[in-house]
């Protein structure tokens, strides 16, 4: 059987969410099944690191597709050239894009419709691309696999794919992330935030993310707490706001938010682990792996009411309403005040990551996949 892969997210050292979603479970399903080929195909020079075993070929073909133009030349073009010459039965897209152009049979792995209901959260010209293109690319499909059950009913509902064409392939955690010593709390706590205790963001700062919000609720915080605690925003300025810089620059306690950039993944370990906890109130997610490494870190965890945060916190962490700065506030406050709940927290987060793993994620993709060859 040979199985290509739409690998162009695989870039080293800049692996993101779904890149990483792409690593964890390809290199695990290759190695499991050396009984099929593999192409992988890549849109700009790879890394050696990415052919994971003998059944892996890779194949490079251009254009390098980071923009709307770009994306379409390369799936409905480059990419069916691609899979008519090497005879290709099935077309794995881990990034949920597809090709309507493509005969093979699709199985596209979409990880949340952000753009669906916020689209303004994104550029223009991104979003009109994804609106237009992405309830076609489901309907084509002839699978889609997701990473929860609420991203499942929301594919479903928002573009009218029978659920039982959706399959819930929920995201692992990285085994790296770790508690971290007391003694080398202190010396990260040194380095990020002049020894200070700190509360911790972990992702890119997008709208979505929820900056706005989380900046008000630090400070409503700041003034009702007596306590020098930072708030640490670990993460690129992806899509960086006017509105978010106008809060910003509007805040009382703005100098104590402090700004790290794209860290590699020890350092986000130290900054994690080393946390008062994590405050990750995003307004939308399909998932959200900080939740899970925060608590492989023994870290606990204030996050969002809506969408897949309280399927995957699982009752191991603090809900907050994250429209309400007052209620992210709110959560601070217990964190910052309660150890008796802190320590309650990370209990309960030890026992939740457990449900979640790299390997488990491999075998339901896999199953995913098994079910186009089936049928």
């Amino acid at each position: 059987m040979n199985i290509a892969v739409n690998t162009r997210l695989l870039l080293d050292n800049r692996l993101e969410g779904i890149g990483w979603f792409t690593f964890e479970t390809l290199r695990r399903i290759v190695t499991a099944h050396p009984e099929h080929t593999f192409y992988f195909i890549f849109d700009r020079p790879y890394h050696k690191k990415f052919i994971f075993s003998d059944n892996v070929v890779p194949v490079v073909v251009g254009p390098q597709a980071r923009h709307p133009l770009l994306f379409y030349l390369w799936f409905e073009f480059s990419v069916p050239r691609v899979l008519k010459r090497i005879k290709a039965d099935v077309f794995l897209s881990p990034d949920g894009y597809g090709s309507l152009r493509c005969r093979v049979q699709q199985l596209l792995v979409m990880h949340d419709l952000n753009f669906e209901h916020y689209p303004k959260d994104l550029p223009w010209i991104i979003s009109r691309y994804y609106r237009y293109f992405f309830p076609r690319f489901a309907r084509k499909a002839s699978r889609i696999a997701t990473v929860s059950e609420f991203s499942k009913q929301d594919i479903s509902a928002t573009y009218g794919i029978a659920a039982d064409y959706i399959d819930v392939v929920y995201n692992g955690v990285n085994e790296n992330f770790a508690p971290i010593a007391a003694e080398q709390k202190n010396i990260i706590k040194q380095r990020y935030t002049q020894g200070c205790d700190y509360f911790v963001y972990i992702g890119a700062l997008l709208p979505r993310k929820n900056i706005k919000n989380l900046f008000l609720a630090y400070d409503m915080f700041r003034k009702q707490h007596s306590g020098n605690i930072k708030l640490l925003m670990a993460g690129a300025r992806m899509w960086w706001t006017p509105e978010m810089e106008t809060v910003l620059g509007g805040l009382e306690y703005k100098n104590d938010i402090l700004f790290t950039g794209r860290l590699d993944s020890g350092e986000l370990n130290d900054v994690l682990g080393a946390a008062l906890a994590l405050t990750y109130v995003s307004y939308f997610e399909g998932f959200g792996i900080p939740i899970l490494e925060a608590f492989r870190c023994d870290v606990p965890v204030i996050t969002s009411n809506v969408t897949s945060m309280p399927e995957v916190a699982g009752g191991a962490a603090l809900l907050t309403n994250p429209q309400q700065p007052e209620s992210i506030c709110s959560a601070m406050t217990q964190i910052a005040g309660d150890d008796n709940l802190r320590q309650s927290l990370i209990a309960k987060g030890r026992q939740r990551h457990t449900a979640f793993s790299w390997k488990k994620s491999a075998a339901l993709l896999w199953q995913s996949i098994e079910k186009i060859i089936n049928q």
